[in-house]
């Protein structure tokens, strides 16, 4: 009986040990997923599907105050959280997710947590930054968000804007104080006396890489890096709307902070930054990797080759060039107007557009074909002219004025003002503006045809008016757009084309007349002049109408029968 308690107790020993080697791995499991962080240093972390990675800042300094803790990833949303187990409350997910830590009295170490909340594995970079107490702390009268201090930007898109929002932040405060008020005073001892510059980080185009946003972000993450590197758009104050709106560019990566200043102590602090490339890559149809419609492709080719044509051959074959124009007139202008009074697919309002095109494009050259008016038919190839002029005035930083911005109003009389300019010049030179209007237009065809396959900014010369037609609150965006290398390799295409089709146009028609006669008053005049010149064996032809009668008394005469009937003349 005693040794076979012995057995059992020996087994129970056995088990114990076995567990206490299990335990052991299971910690050394976690202290495997544990992540030290040193400030300023980016980490590249892969948060595996149900895991959680525990992420450690060591040695923190006194003189430190809050810290931020960001996390970005391409496209999968990672959650970000103060507890091993997240909390709703206390915890983001998304694809840019950051949380900030005030410290208190001798704390020297903290830790926060990663994990994904799908069943995925999300590869990411992620940087700890420290702030002191002098300087302002964002997000920290948060209203609107669910974290009660919250330093992200939250994006929106769709195809016209991008939209941007963030809380407001606070003045900063010494470890183991009470945060300053919010909203009790407006003084300028209280956070209202801070300012808030909004900036935005283009990166490489037609580049949707893991490599190429981290590389961004390793550049733009701090302030210092934002404010060598990025474009500060605007300053907002701390009585204005904490959001902005910018014009969406589908497939460009762009990255969007805001920097929140002290002007008082001459501190600043950083939110966490924000990208988007405006598209989906979950979409397999239209997602980021498959951006251009086939239909979308080979519409712009075929405007393309025709521009290319109109660009070098346009004045001397008049009616193709005729038909381009008011095709181009027509089509816009239809697209604009179904678009704004439908629901049509995407791919069948470009062929109704294509169709009126084609319509608007034969009455142009058939009002020339009747009436002969060359002026009617270069007033409107000088609008095409001067809508493309005034697309690229105001795409240019000028677009981007308050007077434009806040008033739709002055924007158009402006617009208008300068497209109907070149009509009036081009009644004084009328084959000169025709040319330069073929090999500037023509051109710039070319350019939205490369558009179709890769990825250039020319496009939203017009792209941004048509945006602006077609959505009511654009006027509030801003239009800016990264140019790089590929923009000024097109910039010189699109030159070089334009000064060689007007060139070789203008030469070719030196000794020619200045444009091409109506074919409608040249058969007039053919016909008069048949009908008086006697001389004229074409004056003795039967009319259209008795030859048709002659043709059908034959059909029925009885013929002659055939042989000689006269003698033959020796």
């Amino acid at each position: 009986m005693s040794r076979w308690m012995w057995s059992q107790r020996l087994l129970l020993l056995l088990l114990l040990l076995l567990l206490l080697l299990i335990s052991e791995g299971e910690v050394q499991a976690q202290v495997e997923n544990r992540v030290t962080f040193l400030p300023g240093t980016f980490q590249n972390i892969n948060v595996s599907q149900n895991e959680t990675v525990q992420a450690v800042v060591t040695r923190i300094p006194a003189e430190v105050a809050f810290i931020t803790l960001q996390f970005h990833t391409l496209h999968r949303n990672a959650t970000l959280s103060y507890t091993r187990v997240p909390d709703p409350s206390r915890s983001l997910t998304a694809v840019d997710s950051g949380l900030l830590s005030a410290l208190q009295n001798g704390q020297t170490s903290l830790s926060l947590f990663l994990s994904s909340p799908n069943e995925e594995t999300v590869p990411g970079t992620g940087v700890i930054l420290s702030y002191s107490s002098a300087e302002p702390v964002p997000g920290a009268c948060n209203i609107e968000f669910s974290l009660d201090v919250d330093p992200n930007l939250y994006i929106r898109y769709n195809l016209y804007e991008t939209t941007i929002r963030f809380a407001p932040a606070n003045l900063g405060y010494e470890r183991g104080q009470s945060p300053p008020a919010c909203d009790t005073s407006t003084g300028s001892s209280t956070r209202w006396r801070l300012l808030y510059d909004v900036y935005q980080y283009f990166l490489p185009e037609n580049d949707l890489s893991e490599s190429s946003l981290f590389a961004g972000f390793q550049a733009v993450a701090d302030m210092r890096g934002m404010m060598a590197s990025g474009r500060l758009v605007t300053t907002l104050k701390s009585t204005d709307k904490t959001s902005m709106v910018f014009s969406s560019i589908p497939g460009q990566g762009v990255i969007y902070s805001v920097i929140v200043r002290d002007p008082a102590l001459n501190t600043s602090a950083s939110y966490v930054p924000a990208h988007t490339y405006a598209c989906s890559f979950a979409s397999t149809l239209d997602g980021c990797q498959t951006l251009g419609k086939i239909s979308t492709k080979v519409f712009f080719t075929i405007a393309g080759l025709a521009g290319l044509f109109v660009c070098f051959f346009g004045h001397r074959f008049f009616k193709c060039e005729l038909f381009c124009m008011g095709f181009s007139f027509a089509a816009f202008f239809f697209f604009v107007l179904i678009t704004r009074t439908t629901q049509l697919d995407y791919d069948v309002r470009l062929a109704v557009s294509a169709v009126v095109g084609v319509v608007g494009g034969g009455l142009l050259v058939m009002s020339w074909w009747r009436f002969g008016s060359v002026m009617a038919c270069v007033v409107v190839v000088g609008l095409m002219l001067g809508f493309l002029v005034a697309s690229i005035v105001l795409f240019t930083p000028l677009g981007d004025l308050d007077v434009f911005r806040n008033s739709d109003v002055v924007f158009w009389v402006t617009f208008c003002c300068i497209m109907v300019t070149f009509p009036l010049v081009f009644v004084r030179w009328p084959r000169e503006g025709n040319i330069t209007t073929c090999g500037i237009v023509g051109a710039y065809a070319v350019i939205l045809a490369v558009n179709a396959y890769i990825y250039t900014s020319l496009s939203y010369i017009t792209l941004n008016i048509l945006k602006r037609f077609l959505n009511s609150n654009f006027s509030a965006v801003f239009t800016d757009v990264p140019f790089q290398i590929i923009d000024y390799a097109l910039i010189t295409v699109w030159v070089v084309l334009g000064v060689c089709g007007v060139v070789l146009q203008l030469y070719r028609e030196r000794s020619r007349p200045f444009f091409p006669p109506s074919p409608y008053l040249m058969w007039l005049q053919e016909r008069e002049r048949r009908k008086t010149n006697v001389l004229d064996p074409s004056h003795h032809v039967p009319s259209l109408p008795g030859r048709l009668l002659e043709r059908a008394r034959q059909l029925v005469r009885r013929r002659e029968p055939a042989g000689e009937h006269t003698p033959l003349l020796l």
